[in-house]
Order: C-alpha cells, then sequence, then structure tokens
C-alpha cells in the first residue's frame, strides 16, 4: 500500500472531533454539576472531614430539594444504620420501597437494606419477612446467610440446619460445624426434657456432620453417667484427646469424680496427671492440685505444683503453691504473711481466669461454645485467657 498526501489532511480532522467531544463531555459534566444542590457538595466535604452529623443534615437538605436522588437515598440509610439510628435508616428505606418509580433491582436493594435495618434493631420478624422474599433473587445467598443468624437468635436450630446446608450446597464451603453445634442444641434441649434417646440420636448426627466436634462426646458421655453408665461415659470422654486434647479439661473433673464413683481414684488421679504432663492447663491443673492436696496433703500438692510452675509459669500456678504452703504452714505468723500475699496473687488471678473469643476478644467466666458478642461457633479456646496470652 502507497502513502497519499491526502491522508494528513485527516490528521487535522480527527484532532477537531475529538476537541469537540471533551468540549461536549465538559459542557455536560459542567451542567450536571451546577443542577446538583449546593448542600450536596458540603455533605461530601463534611464526609471527608470526618463530620457525619454535619453531614446527615446537608444531604438531608439536598434529599428535600430533590426527592429523585435515589442512591442519595441509599447512601443515607446505610449511613444511619452504622450509626445505630435504625428507626431512621427505617423510614429512609421504608419510604424508598413506597416510590412507585423504583425498578426491580432498586427495589429488591432497598429490601435487602430494610432487612438489615430491622436485623440491626432486633425486630426479627420483620427482618425474616424482608430476607424470605429475597430468597430466589442474586439476593438469595445474602439472604439466607441472615436467615441463618435469625434462626440462631430465635433458637429455631432444625430451621437453622436447613439452611446451613442450603448454603453449604450453593457455596461450596463447608459449614459442618455449624450443623454439629444446633444439633447439640437440640440434644441439650431433649435431655431437659428426659428424652435420652432422642438426645443420643441428635448427638451422633452431630457426631457424623462433624467427627472433630468434642461438644458430641461430652454431652453423649453426660448421658451415659447419668443412666449409671460409667465405663461408657468415661470411655466417650476420653475420645477427646483424639479430637482435641487441649478440650479435655473441659471434663478433667467429671472424668475424676467418676472414676472415684467406680472406686478407682487412684488411677483416675493418675490419668489427669498425664494429661497434664502431656497437655498443660490451668483447669487441669486445678482439678489435679485439689485432688492431691485432699487425698495426699499440702506437701505433695505443693510439689505437683511447684514442679509444674517449673515448666509452665503462671499466676494461677503460683496462686496453687501459695495455697499448699498456707494449709502446710508450721506457724501462725508464716500463715498470715503467706494469706497476705495469696491475696495479692489471687485478685489478679481472678480477672485472668477468663476464656476469651478468639474471634473478637470477649471475654467471660464460663466456657461457651457460641461466643454470645460476635456469634462464632467454637471460638473459645479451652484455656484461660492467661495461658492463651502466654501461647500466642
Amino acid at each position: 500500500m502507497e502513502f497519499e498526501i491526502w491522508w494528513l489532511l485527516g490528521i487535522p480532522i480527527l484532532f477537531g472531533l475529538g476537541w469537540l467531544a471533551a468540549r461536549i463531555d465538559i459542557k455536560h459534566l459542567v451542567t450536571e454539576s451546577r443542577a446538583l444542590p449546593r448542600s450536596y457538595f458540603r455533605g461530601l466535604n463534611f464526609l471527608l472531614n470526618e463530620q457525619p452529623d454535619k453531614a446527615i443534615d446537608a444531604f438531608l437538605e439536598v434529599v428535600r430539594v430533590d426527592p429523585e436522588t435515589i442512591e442519595l437515598h441509599f447512601a443515607l440509610g446505610s449511613l444511619f444504620r452504622r450509626r445505630g439510628e435504625y428507626d431512621r435508616a427505617i423510614r429512609m428505606h421504608q419510604s424508598l420501597l413506597e416510590r412507585v418509580d423504583l425498578g426491580p433491582e432498586q427495589r429488591r436493594t432497598a429490601l435487602a437494606a430494610l432487612g438489615e435495618d430491622y436485623l440491626r434493631a432486633g425486630i426479627l420478624d420483620r427482618a425474616e419477612e424482608a430476607f424470605r422474599q429475597l430468597a430466589d433473587s442474586p439476593y438469595g445467598p445474602q439472604a439466607r446467610v441472615h436467615l441463618l443468624s435469625i434462626s440462631e437468635q430465635e433458637k429455631e436450630w432444625t430451621r437453622a440446619i436447613e439452611i446451613a446446608r442450603a448454603l453449604e450446597a450453593e457455596s461450596g464451603q463447608t459449614r459442618a460445624r455449624e450443623i454439629a453445634q444446633y444439633h447439640c442444641e437440640l440434644a441439650a434441649s431433649e435431655a431437659m426434657r428426659s428424652n435420652a434417646a432422642a438426645a443420643r440420636e441428635r448427638l451422633n448426627a452431630a457426631l457424623e456432620a462433624n467427627r472433630k466436634c468434642v461438644r458430641a462426646n461430652v454431652q453423649l458421655g453426660d448421658l451415659e453417667r447419668a443412666a449409671a453408665r460409667l465405663p461408657e461415659a468415661l470411655a466417650l470422654w476420653m475420645r477427646i484427646e483424639a479430637q482435641s486434647p487441649a478440650h479435655l479439661a473441659l471434663v478433667g473433673q467429671r472424668m475424676l469424680e467418676t472414676h472415684r464413683e467406680l472406686g478407682r481414684g487412684d488411677e483416675g488421679l493418675r490419668l489427669l496427671l498425664g494429661y497434664l504432663e502431656r497437655y498443660p492447663s490451668p483447669d487441669l491443673l486445678d482439678t489435679v492440685f485439689q485432688s492431691v492436696l485432699e487425698t495426699e496433703g499440702a506437701d505433695a500438692a505443693y510439689r505437683l505444683v511447684r514442679d509444674e510452675l517449673r515448666r509452665n509459669p503462671t499466676l494461677l500456678g503460683l496462686d496453687h503453691l501459695l495455697e499448699a504452703e498456707i494449709v502446710g504452714a508450721s506457724s501462725p505468723e508464716r500463715r498470715r504473711d503467706l494469706e497476705l500475699m495469696r491475696n495479692l496473687v489471687h485478685g489478679h488471678t481472678r480477672r485472668l481466669a477468663r476464656y476469651r473469643c478468639a474471634q473478637c476478644g470477649f471475654k467471660m467466666r464460663q466456657f461457651h461454645w457460641q461466643c454470645p458478642a460476635c456469634g462464632g461457633w467454637e471460638t473459645f479456646p479451652p484455656v484461660r485467657s492467661e495461658e492463651f496470652e502466654l501461647s500466642s
């Protein structure tokens, strides 16, 4: 192909067309900017300067002047929800849903936002109704996650199992841990009604869903013990070592008492001493220490705690060491001095002796399978917070 001189004429023509298009875009942008109320830009400025209260006032003024600003309605509703002003967020999203000019996609978005408003406000029945309307929409998976949370809060465990399985099927991500816990919750309800057979069935279903479900074996052992099948109870609790050795601390006292009921207290103590050596735990130490103090005396308890402190130094262990020394003190004056020291240490150990959620950091004196703060399942490590901090 040969070069033609007249092609050079195309360059200024193309340049001119580009310049004209840019001018048209700029003019359109300026026209749109002038059409927006000044309050809109003031609101943006307030947001950039982290002044949300003034930003809300400015945006509300925009909404009053121009009711067609649908996206601004959504933004304001989300802002109200984040600030905890759920009633205002609900009114904002309800007003959107009442508009006849709202498109199908925008209507679904408004309904999803309204469901979240109700959920945050604790109005669970209305939140559930909103999310159920979205079940067959593109918002379906997100709606089912919220419905699962509502089922947990309402303790509707059978429904929670159905929703969790549906989420598993559509996402491909396992929810075995949650499903097993739901079965355990149902088993606990059956046990409260003295329906041991139904409780066992639920706990076996929990282990079928998640073979590492420690809680299922804990509850199965409790059922066997209540039915006076003590060896079977011990066998179930001992399975926990293969599932999660750290959780043995939760059943240490049960195992010791059951061995004593069988007339094998010494065997039970040796078993726990072996666990303590392999899986150090303040709770196991407490159980073993109290048993040794009762059966073998202060000197043996002192040696036990001293050796454990050398391996795993903790304030909780020091508390027990001082307790053993107080019991074996030779004079009232020395006992008073030791009691003074122990009182100082004990004040700190009471603060430290808490379980802490690994997901949100919430602390509690009692062990829970579900965190009351963040709702996570099995997020509490079965160790007191002092040990958790040291191991971290």
